[in-house]
């Protein structure tokens, strides 16, 4: 029966295993933070550089996704929205996931040290670190695991900005704060619409533990208000110009708006409204940083 399971995985199964697009924003994150975290203006860009950052980035980033399903394939298999995945379904064994991620991993971040910086593989060795031992394990013991997993995905921005060369400054801590307070909106979204299946896995989200909604539609809306404020200081401390502070101000104006109604009225579609209105957010402030990114 094991070697049944073993080879029953098949290429796709491995590529869903990675979950293709999270990778894709993780790096288009990494992307942004390189591009201003450049010093000079856009010109000055290491084109070599930054596709070096990518590659590394994205090995350590579908590894590390394959390692979190490896370490969280029985919780997996008691939710309907993740029970087809290629772990809760027999598809694949778990050795596979773990020695799959486990290179995937390993081989990113020597690849980043190597041949980006050391303090970028530094920087993604605290996201894997924190990502799978402090997030994943406290998901079923805290509600406060989104917050604590908000931290590990609020720094592949700064990957890419110390792979460009960039201090560790003002510009860097704002990147960081956009990310983090975007991802508290985001994920409670993701918790409103999958809170049964949460609850019956024993993920310990807000809105499975604040089933009355009105602690989980306060922190909504404070952490919307914080992202919108965020947004606003890459313009205010000259790393970007009037056109992010214009784009952070309407988009963050959508997502706080969005997340005014569903503190207002617990229903999924606005929680989908909500979730529309995050992933919108990311590329649309982020680009627009980088584009409008000020000769420093």
């Amino acid at each position: 029966m094991r070697g049944l399971a073993i080879s029953a995985a098949s290429s796709t199964d491995f590529v869903t295993l990675t979950k293709p697009r999270v990778v894709a924003m993780i790096l288009l994150a990494t992307l942004c933070g390189f591009l201003l975290g450049t010093p000079g203006t856009l010109g000055a860009v290491d084109w070599l550089l930054l596709v070096r950052t990518l590659f590394g980035t994205a090995l350590v980033a579908g590894g590390t996704l394959a390692l979190n399903q490896y370490l969280e394939r029985g919780t997996d298999a008691r939710m309907n929205r993740t029970l087809r995945r290629p772990l809760p379904a027999g598809r694949m064994h778990p050795i596979e996931a773990l020695a799959f991620g486990g290179a995937l991993v390993c081989t990113g971040l020597l690849y980043l040290a190597i041949a980006v910086r050391p303090a970028s593989g530094m920087v993604t060795a605290v996201t894997v670190t924190s990502y799978l031992f402090m997030y994943t394990p406290l998901k079923t013991r805290s509600a406060l695991c989104t917050v604590v997993g908000a931290f590990p995905g609020a720094l592949p921005p700064l990957t890419g900005w110390t792979a460009a060369g960039g201090a560790l400054d003002a510009g860097a801590a704002a990147l960081f704060g956009i990310l983090f307070f975007w991802q508290l909106p985001h994920s409670l979204a993701i918790a409103h619409l999958y809170r049964d299946d949460y609850e019956k896995a024993g993920v310990k989200l807000l809105p499975t533990v604040d089933r009355g909604g009105g602690s989980t539609g306060r922190q909504t809306v404070l952490n919307c208000l914080a992202l919108m404020a965020v947004g606003l200081l890459p313009s205010m401390i000259g790393l970007t110009g009037w056109l992010s502070f214009v784009m952070a101000l309407l988009a963050g104006g959508w997502l706080l708006a969005g997340g005014i109604a569903l503190a207002l009225r617990d229903t999924a579609v606005n929680a989908r409204r909500l979730l529309l209105a995050t992933y919108a957010y990311i590329p649309a402030v982020l680009v627009t940083m980088a584009l409008d990114k000020l000769p420093r």
